[in-house]
This record gives structure tokens, sequence and C-alpha cells, in this order.
């Protein structure tokens, strides 16, 4: 028998990767009232509720992008560990684990059914 952690993995950000960020900004920023704050030409932060936090991203996708959509990340232990029990368990490997500052390591892989899925963790 498995025993469920004592604090499942929920999620912890989302990104939208786009061919067209400033489009972007602009339609969520007024579709959803969402305080867009621009980092550079290729990323800003979604600002969260009464100016709380950040809560997710828009990036700015190309050639080299690992993915155009939007992504849920999924917060982790250890985002190394997690990726491997996913390719384990029929994922695939889209982004190898990389440093953000501040916010720990990233991945993304695909579930069994090609859906982008991300970590965020240690």
């Amino acid at each position: 028998m498995t025993t469920a952690p004592e604090h499942p993995p929920t999620p912890a950000w989302f990104d939208i990767s786009t061919p067209d960020a400033p489009r972007a900004h602009r339609f969520y920023r007024d579709l959803f009232d969402w305080p867009i704050d621009v980092l550079d030409a290729t990323y800003a932060r979604i600002g969260g509720a009464a100016g709380g936090e950040p809560i997710g991203g828009i990036g700015q996708s190309g050639p080299g992008s690992p993915y155009t959509g939007i992504v849920v990340y999924f917060r982790v232990a250890d985002v190394a560990q997690a990726l491997d029990k996913a390719e384990k368990l029929g994922g695939r490997r889209r982004m190898e684990p990389r440093a953000v500052p501040g916010q720990g390591r990233i991945a993304v892989f695909d579930d069994p059914d090609g859906n982008p899925v991300g970590l965020l963790g240690d």
C-alpha cells in the first residue's frame, strides 16, 4: 500500500508561453484585471490579488522554447526526484531541471497523454 504524502503537491505557479507576449499581457490584464510586471522583453510576472505575491508569468516563446501554452507548476520537495518518478510512470522529460532566481528549481515533463506539467521545488 502506498502512503499519501503529508502535504500532497499543489499548484504553485503557472506560466503562459506565447509567440506574442505583449498581446498576451494586454489580453490577460484586461480580461482578469491582473497587474502585469514586465521584467524584460521575454518575461512578465502576474501579480496576485490586491498587490500580493506573483501567482504566475507570461513568457515569450520562440524556436528554442520547451513549450507554448499554459503549464501549471506543482510544488514538490525534490524536482529531480519527482521528474525521475514521472518518467518511471510513463511521463516524458520536456525541460531539464534548472535554477530560477528566488523560486528554487523548475522542470517540465509531458504526462502519458502529452500534457505538459511543471515541477517547482528544490
